[in-house]
């Protein structure tokens, strides 16, 4: 594919997405009067401190699992170069 069809699909791609973000922006004001009437109000959206929680709590996921593996990574090393042998349990 030559340049000219990536630019091509690239502003396409562009488009499209201003597109939905216009059409959600007109109806926005539709959509919450349809909900009250219906009843079937949409919960608010998380605020920033929230977002800013559930990120910490991903990343100390994260940072565990590393660590873990980490942790494992050196005892094989340090085992391997102990000549192979493992610790007897006592």
């Amino acid at each position: 594919m030559n340049a000219h069809f990536k630019d091509a699909w690239y502003y396409l791609k562009r488009a499209g997405q201003h597109l939905k973000a216009g059409v959600e922006k007109e109806l926005r004001p539709v959509e919450a009067r349809v909900r009250r009437r219906v009843g079937r109000e949409r919960e608010p959206e998380p605020g920033r401190f929230d977002k800013a929680r559930s990120e910490l709590k991903e990343a100390e996921k994260r940072a565990e699992e590393e660590a873990k593996e980490a942790f494992e990574t050196a005892k094989e090393r340090v085992r391997k170069y102990r000549g192979g042998r493992k610790k007897k349990a006592a």
